[in-house]
């Protein structure tokens, strides 16, 4: 690497935040959510919409471990995008956990599914065909090559196609990984599909993956994921992480073929869940809050801590006028 450059550019937001994160987690909310924007750069080939310096525009959540997180993390960027009057984009998701079940299940060594997912994430330019052409040009197996293509055609972009996996994999899928995303996938109230060909290329990912798909744009205007080991590689104890980041210059790109008016400030309200909350439960909260937010309100859902009284003090510090208490029955 010495022999190719001396210094690199900020490549994206995430690890600094991380590292941020791990200097001051003492001093920080919990869970701690956090805004930002910021240039990064990458040596991509230069084409309309994918630039070699462009502005991230990210969102993450440290330190929740339930699936609650990915929730409102897809809910505020696709609440974004229904603000810009964006309405033909898909939210594209995926699991590493399944996606690494896969590989283990066709048998593909342990120490190259990073190299296999590489493969795979041609999919959508080389069709299965190509894949497969790869993998085996690659050195792998016949028979673990055709396991994981007649996987591939058969299973379904929906809750079918999780359930689907659920069964076929038995226990090389992590038990909760199909039931987790089925609850994601439920609580939606816009396009989204279960994609198992999606592997986006950050390695550091660790559980849930998800993708904007903008028929207009005619590919990803944002993604993001769970990656519950990279703060723990500065402090020694993993700490669950979680985030989604928007392409600005994409989104400004098509917004400046609209007449867009910027909509005007809201009022903040926050919702606390029970954490023994169930499925049902939080669905319901979901909804509601959906509902507000149509109707102009900024809405953000917590779990409910030990320390209820702090909890509130500081959702009052950052300016929700109004907290709602959500209880399991």
């Amino acid at each position: 690497e010495a022999d190719l450059v001396d210094s690199g550019l900020r490549y994206d937001l995430t690890v600094p935040l991380s590292r941020y994160y791990a200097n001051h987690a003492n001093e920080l909310s919990a869970p701690f959510k956090a805004l930002q924007m910021g240039n990064v750069w990458r040596a991509d080939r230069p084409q309309r919409g994918r630039f070699r310096q462009f502005m991230q525009c990210d969102i993450d959540i440290l330190g929740e471990p339930s699936i609650l997180a990915e929730i409102e993390l897809i809910l505020a960027t696709t609440t974004l995008l229904g603000k810009l009057d964006f309405t033909n984009f898909t939210i594209r998701i995926n699991n590493r956990k399944i996606l690494k079940a896969m590989a283990a299940y066709c048998g593909f060594p342990e120490a190259e599914y990073d190299s296999v997912f590489i493969i795979l994430d041609k999919m959508d330019k080389i069709g299965m065909d190509g894949v497969t052409a790869e993998l085996l040009e690659a050195g792998y197996d016949r028979k673990s090559v055709d396991m994981c293509k007649e996987l591939f055609e058969t299973v379904t972009n929906d809750i079918a196609g999780v359930n689907y996996l659920k069964e076929k994999l038995g226990d090389c899928l992590e038990a909760g990984t199909a039931e987790d995303l089925e609850t994601i996938i439920s609580t939606a109230d816009f396009k989204i599909a279960f994609d198992p060909t999606l592997v986006r290329g950050m390695s550091y990912y660790t559980g849930p993956i998800f993708e904007i798909s903008m028929d207009e744009f005619g590919g990803s205007v944002g993604g993001g994921g769970r990656y519950d080991e990279m703060i723990g590689k500065f402090t020694g104890n993993d700490t669950c992480a979680c985030g989604f980041s928007i392409g600005f210059e994409r989104i400004v790109m098509l917004l400046l073929e609209r007449d867009f008016k910027v909509p005007s400030s809201s009022k903040k309200k926050a919702y606390l869940i029970d954490k023994k909350a169930t499925p049902e439960l939080m669905k319901k909260v979901i909804s509601q809050a959906n509902e507000e937010r149509k109707n102009g309100y900024k809405i953000s859902i917590n779990v409910m801590k030990k320390n209820k009284k702090f909890q509130k003090e500081l959702l009052a510090k950052d300016g929700y006028e109004e907290i709602r208490e959500f209880f399991a029955d």
